[in-house]
C-alpha cells in the first residue's frame, strides 16, 4: 500500500525543510502562486501566498490538503492536462518534473497562466545521484516512483526553452539530505559550496521566466539620475552628452553638498536649456552615492532608471544600448562593465583593476550569476521593477554606501534577469575620484559577507 505524502516528509524533514527554505528565498510572501505537483501542500504554505493554487493528480493528497490548509485551492489534476483560466506570479515545480511523460507539453500548457513577471521555480535531484536514490527507494527510505527521467540542468533549460521560457539562472546545492549533527552541517554549508564538490549535490534548482515581450522604446520615458559631488567642470558637458531616448528623457542631478560651485552650475545648465527637463536635488545631510541614488530614483517620473556617474568616464552615449537592451526583453537589470574593451590610459590605477577583477569572480560566485564589474556606475532597471526591490529592502537593510549592490543584491533576489553591457572605460578629465581603494576595498569584502550570509546560506 503506498504511503502518504506526509510519512515522507516526516521521514525525511530535514531535506523537506531545506527544500522549504529554499523556495520561501525565491518567492516573494503575499503573491499569487501555483504549485504543480502539490502533493499535501506543505511546500506551498511554506511560501506564505495571498493566494496559492495547488494540482496533484493524487486524490487521497489533494483531500488532505484541502483539510490541513483550507485557506488556499486544491483540485485533482493531471499536470498533462492541466486546465486553469488565471495567471500567477510564481509556479512551482519541486521534484515532480521526472514524473512526467511528456515534459515540454507540461510546460507549455502552463505558459497561459503566466504573465510578463512570472517566475518558473524547478528544483529537481541531480542525475548523479539517480543510484542512490534508486537504492533509498528499494530501502523505504525515501518514496518510490514508477517513472522517473533523470535531467541535468541543461536538460531542464532547453525544456523550458522549447516550451517559451528563459532561464535566468542556476544553481546547486545539498549534499547531505539526512540529518547527522556537525557533519551535514559542514556538506551542505561549507563543501557543497565549494568547486569540485558542487558536482555532488543532491539538488538542482532552475528559475526562468516567460519569454520577454518587446516594449515599444517610443512609449517609455527614461529617468537619468546622475549623483555628484565637486564634478562642476563637469556638468555642461554631461547635458550635451546624455541623449535623448523614450518618449521623453529627464536628467536629475543629485548634489552631495559639493564645495566647488556643483549645485550652481547645474542651476546656470538649466537656464541654459529650457526645453530640456533637468532637475537638481539637495542631497542634504545623506552621506554616499548609494543615498543619492536612492533619493534620485524616489523624486525620478520617468518608466526607466538609469545612474550615469557625474565622472563622465562611463561614456553616456553608451545610454542607448542600456535602453535597448532593456526594451528588446534582453533583461530586466541592466549592468554596465568596464572590464571587457581597453581602458583609456589612466583611467583606472592598476591596483583598482585587480580589485575590481577579483570581486567580480568572487560576486559571480556568491550571487550564481556572472557580474564581470559590479562597480560600474552605469545600472538601470524599471521603475515598477525597483518599486519591487525597494519594497524588500529590509531583507538586506541599510548595508550599502555604493548603491551598486543594494540594486544588484535586490535584482538578484528578485530574480530579474541581469545582464551586462560593456562601455569603454576613459580618464577622469575634471576633478578627482571620491574611491579610496583601500577603505572601499575593506567595505567590499564586507558586501561579499552580507551576500554569503543571504545568498549562500540564505540567513
Amino acid at each position: 500500500m503506498e504511503k502518504h505524502p506526509q510519512y515522507w516528509r516526516k521521514k525525511n524533514r530535514y531535506y523537506y525543510r531545506w527544500l522549504d527554505r529554499t523556495y520561501a528565498h525565491n518567492v516573494r510572501p503575499g503573491s499569487r502562486v501555483l504549485h504543480v505537483g502539490c502533493e499535501a501542500g506543505d511546500l506551498l504554505a511554506a511560501v506564505e501566498p495571498a493566494y496559492g493554487f495547488g494540482i496533484d493528480p493524487d486524490e487521497k493528497a489533494i483531500e488532505s490538503a484541502r483539510q490541513r490548509f483550507p485557506q488556499f485551492r486544491f483540485e485533482v489534476q493531471n499536470p498533462h492536462s492541466i486546465a486553469l483560466d488565471e495567471t500567477f506570479d510564481y509556479i512551482l515545480i519541486c521534484n515532480s518534473i521526472g514524473t512526467w511523460s511528456d515534459i515540454q507539453r507540461v510546460l507549455e500548457r502552463l505558459r497561459p497562466l503566466t504573465h510578463d513577471d512570472t517566475r518558473i521555480i524547478v528544483v529537481y535531484y541531480s542525475y548523479v545521484w539517480e543510484g542512490l536514490l534508486r537504492a533509498g527507494s528499494r530501502l523505504g527510505l525515501r518514496r518510490p516512483n514508477s517513472c522517473q527521467n533523470w535531467l541535468p540542468p541543461e536538460d531542464i533549460a532547453n525544456f523550458l526553452h522549447l516550451a517559451g521560457y528563459d532561464c535566468i539562472r542556476a544553481e546547486s546545492m545539498m549534499m547531505m539530505p539526512k540529518w547527522v549533527p556537525l557533519l551535514s552541517a559542514f556538506c551542505n554549508r561549507v563543501l557543497s559550496l565549494l568547486p569540485g564538490f558542487r558536482a555532488l549535490n543532491l539538488v538542482n534548482l532552475v528559475v526562468a521566466r516567460p519569454d520577454p515581450m518587446l516594449k515599444d522604446s517610443g512609449d517609455l520615458s527614461v529617468s537619468v539620475i546622475v549623483p555628484c559631488r565637486n564634478e562642476r567642470g563637469n556638468i555642461a558637458e554631461a547635458i550635451e552628452r546624455i541623449p535623448t531616448m523614450g518618449k521623453w528623457t529627464e536628467i536629475i542631478f543629485v548634489d552631495g553638498s559639493s564645495t566647488d560651485g556643483t549645485a550652481a552650475a547645474i542651476e546656470e545648465q538649466i537656464v541654459l536649456h529650457p526645453t530640456r527637463r533637468i532637475r537638481l536635488i539637495h542631497q542634504g545631510e545623506g552621506r554616499g552615492k548609494g543615498d543619492a541614488v536612492r533619493k534620485g530614483f524616489a523624486a525620478a517620473e520617468g518608466d526607466v532608471l538609469v545612474i550615469q556617474d557625474a565622472d563622465l568616464t562611463a561614456p553616456p552615449e553608451d545610454l542607448p544600448r542600456f535602453f535597448n537592451a532593456l526594451c528588446q526583453g534582453k533583461g530586466e537589470f541592466i549592468n554596465g562593465s568596464r572590464l571587457v574593451y581597453p581602458m583609456e590610459k589612466h583611467a583606472m590605477r592598476f591596483l583598482n583593476l585587480l580589485g575590481n577583477k577579483f570581486f567580480g569572480k568572487l560576486f559571480s560566485w556568491l550571487l550564481n550569476q556572472r557580474f564581470r564589474d559590479t562597480l560600474c556606475g552605469t545600472k538601470m532597471i524599471s521603475r515598477k521593477n525597483y518599486q519591487v526591490l525597494a519594497a524588500n529592502r529590509a531583507y538586506f537593510g541599510d548595508f550599502d554606501p555604493f548603491g551598486d549592490f543594494d540594486l544588484i543584491f535586490g535584482a538578484v533576489k528578485q530574480n530579474f534577469k541581469v545582464v551586462e553591457v560593456p562601455v569603454t572605460y576613459r580618464a577622469r578629465t575634471y576633478g578627482s575620484t571620491n574611491i579610496d581603494r583601500f577603505r572601499h576595498g575593506w567595505l567590499l569584502l564586507t558586501m561579499s559577507l552580507v551576500a554569503f550570509k543571504k545568498f549562500k546560506w540564505k540567513a
